[in-house]
């Protein structure tokens, strides 16, 4: 979004063809153009998620592990090789790293929250 503002800016604002936007941006004649000259402006999509951690159980169990957790001291809570391991007792088929990148996304889901 900020390549397609940019370009808009350069088309509109400081009058630059679409040959010179090309040059200094780098980017494809037809992309600079398409981006220059329409008012629509690329959707962006986002994908959702899927898998064990966010389909299953196991995302809930460690969803409501986290949030037990949040209202514990930060020397007392629970880290993403602890709450590993309590998966692996629970029989648990996934991968360390399956776990860390689900805490980190429920992380960045809840710091708004």
């Amino acid at each position: 979004m900020p390549e397609v503002n940019h370009i808009k800016k350069l088309r509109n604002i400081k009058s630059l063809s679409i040959n010179e936007i090309s040059k200094r941006t780098g980017f494809c004649w037809s992309t600079v153009k398409k981006y220059a000259d329409e008012d629509h402006l690329p959707v962006e999509t986002t994908t959702v998620k899927r898998g064990m951690m966010y389909e299953g159980k196991w995302g809930e169990i460690v969803s409501d592990w986290l949030m037990e957790d949040r209202a514990l001291k930060k020397k007392l809570r629970r880290n993403n090789k602890i709450i590993f391991e309590q998966l692996g007792k629970l029989g648990f088929p996934g991968s360390y790293r399956t776990v860390c990148n689900f805490i980190s996304d429920w992380n960045d889901s809840m710091i708004g929250v």
